[in-house]
């Protein structure tokens, strides 16, 4: 990164965990793109509500070459944003998607369906906060609640379409999902029905 990380908070009281959380997750963004000229993160809580607690938001700018891209997660309805550090994870999880499909863009890798990986969600518990999402490549992925982003969890249903992201390395439960974001419509034709395991 060219430029220092500058982060702001409003209504919020800045924590050294906090920051330290920023710092971590802004250098991971360069993972995706080492052309990243500058990132400003402003969190603040707009609600305050006795009985709900503080629901944050949280907006990233990063500038690129030619572009600026701009997540901004201000999901008033999600219990989960009660906790900051939740609502940081899951800006930062949605700018690492911005940032691969900018990455894509420049150089020519966009094609219909290509880049993110995508699936149908074919089981949730909402009660347990979980559920499992089969994969345009035939694979079951389970996922967390807390690895939703761009939506609530709750909102989720079977046969929602989503594009989500596989954790490296296997869980003991199986592969698992990092981040899961739900999409409009897409073709989806699996080839063979998966056991499960």
């Amino acid at each position: 990164m060219q430029t220092p990380i500058e982060l702001s908070f409003q209504h919020v009281e800045p924590s050294e965990e906090i920051k330290a959380l920023v710092h971590e997750k802004a250098e991971q963004l360069e993972k995706f793109s080492d052309r990243i000229t500058s990132c400003h993160v402003y969190i603040r809580a707009p609600h305050k509500s006795q009985r709900k607690g503080n629901l944050y938001e949280v907006t990233i700018e990063v500038r690129v070459p030619g572009n600026e891209l701009v997540v901004r997660h201000d999901q008033n309805d999600v219990a989960e944003h009660e906790h900051l550090r939740v609502a940081v994870r899951d800006a930062f999880a949605a700018m690492a998607i911005e940032l691969k499909r900018w990455k894509n863009q420049i150089e020519g890798n966009v094609k219909t369906h290509d880049g993110m990986l995508q699936g149908k969600i074919v089981e949730i518990r909402h009660d347990e906060g979980f559920g499992q999402i089969i994969t345009t490549d035939n694979r079951m992925i389970y996922f967390h609640r807390n690895s939703v982003v761009d939506g609530s969890f709750d909102e989720l249903q079977p046969r929602d379409t989503v594009e989500l992201v596989v954790q490296t390395g296997e869980s003991p439960i199986g592969p698992q999902a990092s981040t899961v974001r739900r999409i409009g419509t897409m073709e989806f034709v699996p080839e063979t029905k998966p056991g499960r395991r």
